[in-house]
């Protein structure tokens, strides 16, 4: 098959150091455009990169170039304006996480979704890691066997830390003034306030709502917010609990981030590195404890150096050459903005 020909729109931070210095490297794909407003950004950022085209705008690089798909490494409070734009072009998306910023803004987007033809994955980078990858595949074969008794409980821990780990050192910036852009309007069932603070949760947390829901492997519903902000409670289509503990203390050089699956006679946990770490897997442990007297075991896999962020891309590659499903679509991706939204309403009783 030819390469995969993706254009990306914006390279700012995010989009240079998250994304784009990832997809260059993935041999099926070729970055042959750049749709960025600060015009000389996005020269500087092509010389590094070796990409043929730079444009000012999504609208005319779409006009003029053909696309097998696009990333659109923007902020999430206008993924609602943009994102249906972008689907025009008929051809799959990537887009940071969240789906919006707002329940109404995932909607808007899943409309456009409807007429497109194509589809568009969410970036939960965290499911790409090498480690919760190998998880995901045990956990799934331990509930089919049963040889660790049921699932029980599932646990995620996210203290807050240095996630950027020297990740934007190589990032090309330029002296032009930060670009005009259209916001999506604020959620319609909520004071601003509370939007406000609703937005910080999805902002901070969000990747931790869809892991639990991707650990699970089903769907579930917020049932307790602790008062403090630290502690939401969950529990599953088929009664299983979770959690997810929020930076209940911080690193301010560490990145302390796990989750625990647990079963009846054993568990799996992840450890996963700093988001913008590159290079690094994250932990696995497989632990099994057969009963009767016998040995418990662990078992660590050694896990291949590729970080999280670098996988994702060669995942979202694969997905565009129908090699593979998309990691999490955005069909599901609005389910964590509802789980946000209950958790908000448990939290402030509005």
């Amino acid at each position: 098959m030819a390469k995969t020909k993706i254009g990306f729109v914006g390279v700012g931070g995010m989009g240079q150091c998250a994304h784009l210095k990832n997809y260059v490297t993935v041999p099926d794909c070729e970055v042959v455009a750049i749709a960025e407003l600060r015009e000389g950004l996005g020269k500087r950022v092509a010389a590094k990169y070796g990409i043929p085209h730079v444009y000012r705008s999504h609208e005319e690089m779409l006009a003029k170039e053909k696309l097998d798909a696009i990333v659109a490494s923007q902020p999430f409070q206008r993924h609602g304006l943009l994102v249906p734009e972008l689907l025009k072009a008929r051809v799959p998306v990537f887009t940071e996480k969240p789906l919006g910023a707002s329940i109404e803004a995932g909607e808007k987007i899943l409309r456009a979704l409807k007429t497109s033809g194509t589809w568009h994955m969410v970036g939960y980078h965290k499911r790409s890691d090498p480690a919760t990858m190998y998880a995901k595949a045990e956990i799934e074969r331990l509930k089919q066997t049963g040889e660790l008794g049921k699932l029980r409980y599932v646990r995620v821990l996210m203290p807050a830390g240095d996630w950027v780990a020297s990740g934007f050192i190589d990032l090309v910036t330029t002296d032009e003034p930060a670009p005009q852009l259209g916001w999506d309007p604020p959620a319609g069932d909520m004071d601003r306030q509370t939007f406000d603070q609703y937005v910080g949760f999805v902002n901070y947390y969000i990747h931790q709502v869809n892991l639990l829901r991707h650990l699970l492997g089903e769907p579930y519903k917020v049932s307790y917010t602790d008062p403090s902000g630290v502690l939401l409670v969950a529990h599953s289509a088929s009664g299983v609990a979770g959690t997810i503990e929020m930076s209940p203390y911080y690193t301010s050089v560490d990145w302390q981030e796990s989750a625990l699956v647990a079963f009846e006679h054993g568990w799996v946990s992840i450890e996963l590195p700093a988001p913008l770490a590159s290079n690094r897997p994250g932990r696995c442990i497989v632990y099994r404890d057969p009963g009767n007297g016998k040995t418990p075991e662990r078992i660590e896999p050694q896990l291949p150096w590729i970080g999280a962020m670098r996988q994702q891309a060669f995942n979202f590659v694969r997905a565009v050459r129908g090699e593979m499903k998309p990691l999490c679509l955005a069909e599901e991706a609005i389910e964590d903005l509802k789980a946000a939204r209950d958790y908000i309403r448990l939290l402030k009783g509005k």
